[in-house]
């Protein structure tokens, strides 16, 4: 019995570790606000990888790619 528990805290351990987490969410821009989300290379913030902007309309325009090294503005229509 104590070997099965033991057992089964181990694998559950294990896979803790195996499974990867999943990668930063982008934060949610607030309605009437106009928002801005540059992705860069690395934590220097020199260079841009790629950039999400959403418009006051609800528009979304999108270029490049995601990193984990994001900045957001957020302004007021």
């Amino acid at each position: 019995m104590i070997r099965r528990v033991l057992l089964t805290a181990a694998l559950v351990g294990a896979s803790v570790l195996v499974v990867p987490g999943s990668p930063a969410q982008a934060r949610a821009c607030r309605i009437d606000h106009e928002c801005v989300t540059t992705y860069y290379a690395d934590s220097s913030h020199t260079t841009v990888l790629g950039e999400k902007y959403e418009s006051c309309s609800g528009t979304v325009y999108t270029w490049g790619v995601r990193s984990g090294y994001p900045t957001f503005v957020e302004s007021p229509c």
